[in-house]
């Protein structure tokens, strides 16, 4: 798309129009007026800087407008903050953000602007505004950051120095110094009153992010050019060989030979290390929604088959009986197989050291609300769910196994009983009672459940499932989505447990409830899946709105103060922090996926982003920059430990050239092993968009 000048305005004074522009602008005095056509939407301060007021420059990109101020210092001026609000004309009755702002004085660092935008609509249009990215950055001494206020109808960008006073917000702190010479502060701003947009507030302005910086680096090889067959080759090579006496875990659980990865590695398990290897917790294999050891063991089985590698076919298997061997209990089962750690010394040195399988028992995912009284014995719905699901793909693409469909028709006859008379299934259940808890009781977690009752549906023909699947999804399409209330075990239990005393209200500043991406994921799958079973159209819709959400914490540029490769990876939610987490190769697939119902080769090319973008964290030649920041950090490592890789990058909200920012832990079935897995799928589903990896004809 070309990018036409429409006005230079120098000082404070002049129109702005554009014949395609959604919006126009006006100065009068030391305030920016924004209209669209005759109706006045927004009045903008603009600031100044110790007295001098900017040029003020419009440009167009499509029904996007640029407006760009930039001041000339003869002299460095210390400014705590330079803000420009957009106070609204309007009533917006719906706001997005990338990050909470609860409080006056907390911000939207651009640390977290990884598709950075505001947006406030009404039932007549949507005002949007994203911060210019070619711009962003480049002063060190003055980072960027967005803020809004919901009940005070303004948002707008600005620059200030910001702390993380908590795990993960950012507060504005003094000290900012503007340097001689130009200080520029630019942002597009659109008005989309189309009733697409209405209804889906994010499809044009994810499509805007994507076309002006995503698109230029994907075209150029980004995230990278690399192979992803590659990097399996050191995922596989580091888990089973080079570092199997940590990961690679191998027993009999009750007379059955069953096998997994373990949990979690640190450092400290390297061949490298010059120290005793210490157990950061306790051991334990998971069937969770993160740490699928059964997702994983699938890419295993895959690559196996696809290079004759008989062994690592068994591998997979053990993993597949390792998920059958969870005794049923009325229809529920457990998730997660655990031992114990005991303290040792050697030579003088106090360490971790498990006590071994043999003392192993079953439990349940930990990411839950103790504060509640559920612990770790609590039955997880969505774990179960999504482990089902697993077995059925298992079955139906991997290997039949006869055992499966019995165990999961099981689980899915409790399943039924406990939809409750809404719709929803309940996110965890008592030990002894199988009662369900109150916590989340109705969930966008459900929207797991309706994939698996769908499928379960499509491979039996029990119509009582695709029943149940479906009632279950419009309770979340009337009441999860147009809230975007995505609030999951992941939003408060886990790193982040800010916030927990709204759980089910918005936060008042923000008019927004705290989210999590997987609640978008597993939502946005489950109605495609309902699209492709019952044929409504409204169920693809939905769909596509809660994708474009999704893609709204999407990584679409190379920022100057992120220091790894960025495209196509994803953040958490809108309280963490973390860049390249390893939910994006969880994503991939769905977004292909779209791309190809839709007709959209946008998405497609996010999927295949998203797929790469699970690699470009781990230590090993093809990462060249990363592998130097990774011996910053621990100057031991070396080949190996080739395929070690953090599950995310920034994690705290800090980062630094030095390699703040990298970790010291690797958790195989939620980064090297699952990104291996995601691009195995991928491999097999969608063959015709890796032409080069295909075997030659005989």
């Amino acid at each position: 798309m070309s990018r036409l000048l429409v006005l230079l305005l120098f000082g404070l004074s002049g129109v702005c129009a554009a014949q395609e522009a959604s919006v126009q602008f006006r100065v009068e005095g030391k305030v920016l007026l924004c209209h669209a056509g005759n109706r006045e939407l927004a009045r903008a301060d603009i600031p100044s800087v110790n007295d001098r007021v900017p040029v003020v420059r419009f440009d167009q990109w499509g029904k996007w407008v640029r407006v760009h101020l930039r001041w000339e210092l003869e002299e460095a001026v210390e400014q705590n903050d330079l803000f420009m609000p957009f106070h609204l004309q309007f009533d917006p009755n719906f706001w997005w953000a990338p990050h909470l702002t609860p409080e006056e004085g907390l911000v939207i660092a651009q640390h977290v602007f990884r598709s950075p935008a505001v947006i406030a609509a009404s039932e007549e249009g949507v005002l949007a505004l994203v911060p210019d990215l070619d711009m962003c950055g480049k002063d060190t001494a003055a980072p960027w950051y967005m803020d809004f206020n919901a009940p005070e109808k303004y948002f707008g960008l600005g620059m200030s120095r910001t702390e993380v006073p908590e795990h993960v917000l950012f507060k504005k702190v003094p000290g900012m110094t503007l340097g001689t010479g130009s200080v520029d502060l630019s942002f597009y701003l659109a008005w989309l009153d189309g009733k697409e947009d209405i209804f889906n507030p994010w499809q044009s302005v994810a499509a805007f992010l994507w076309d002006r910086w995503g698109k230029a680096l994907y075209d150029q090889g980004q995230p990278t050019a690399v192979s992803p067959e590659r990097y399996v080759e050191h995922t596989y090579g580091w888990a089973f060989d080079r570092w199997a006496h940590a990961v690679w875990q191998e027993f009999d659980l009750h007379g059955t030979r069953v096998g997994s990865p373990v949990f979690i590695v640190t450092v400290t398990d390297s061949p490298n290390y010059p120290g005793h290897a210490d157990q950061r917790e306790f051991p334990s294999i998971w069937n969770q929604a993160w740490f699928s050891s059964l997702r994983a063991a699938s890419g295993v089985f895959r690559y196996g088959r696809r290079t004759g590698n008989e062994d690592l076919m068994r591998r997979a298997r053990l993993t597949e009986e390792f998920t059958l061997a969870a005794p049923l209990d009325k229809g529920v089962f457990p998730t997660v197989y655990r031992s114990d750690v005991e303290r040792v010394t050697i030579d003088g040195v106090t360490v971790h050291r498990p006590k071994g399988w043999d003392v192993g028992y079953w439990v349940n995912s930990n990411r839950v609300p103790w504060e509640h009284g559920i612990t770790d014995r609590w039955y997880n719905v969505l774990d179960m769910s999504w482990t089902a699901l697993l077995l059925l793909r298992w079955h139906e693409e991997i290997e039949p196994d006869e055992r499966i469909l019995p165990y999961v028709s099981t689980y899915a006859e409790r399943l039924l009983q406990l939809q409750d008379e809404d719709g929803f299934f309940p996110s965890w259940l008592d030990p002894e009672t199988q009662k369900p808890s109150a916590v989340l009781a109705q969930s966008p977690q459900t929207s797991m459940s309706v994939t698996f009752l769908l499928k379960l549906a499509q491979m039996t023909g029990e119509k009582k499932y695709e029943t149940a699947a479906l009632r279950a999804l419009d309770a979340v399409i009337r009441e999860i989505i147009p809230a975007g209330q995505w609030e999951d075990y992941e939003t408060y239990w886990s790193c982040c447990r800010l916030g927990q005393d709204h759980l089910g209200r918005r936060f008042e500043r923000n008019a927004m409830f705290k989210q999590n991406t997987l609640s978008m994921f597993w939502t946005s799958e489950a109605l495609l899946e309902a699209w492709r079973i019952s044929g409504r159209e409204e169920y693809l819709s939905w769909g596509r709105r809660t994708l474009d959400e999704l893609s709204m914490v999407q990584q679409v540029w190379q920022p100057p103060f992120i220091y790894v490769p960025a495209l196509g990876g994803w953040g958490v939610m809108n309280m963490d922090g973390e860049w390249n987490d390893s939910r994006q190769t969880l994503f991939a697939e769905l977004f292909i996926e779209y791309g190809k119902v839709l007709g959209e080769q946008r998405y497609i090319e996010r999927g295949i982003a998203a797929m790469k973008s699970g690699f470009v964290m781990m230590y090993c030649p093809e990462n060249p920059a990363v592998k130097k920041l990774w011996e910053k950090v621990w100057t031991f490592f070396g080949p190996e430990d080739y395929g070690f890789m953090m599950e995310n990058y920034a994690h705290g909200g800090v980062t630094t050239p030095d390699g703040e920012g990298m970790g010291n832990f690797t958790i195989y079935t939620w980064g090297n092993g699952a990104a291996s897995e995601a691009w195995s799928r991928i491999l097999d589903h969608h063959p015709e968009l890796f032409p080069a990896c295909q075997p030659e004809a005989e």
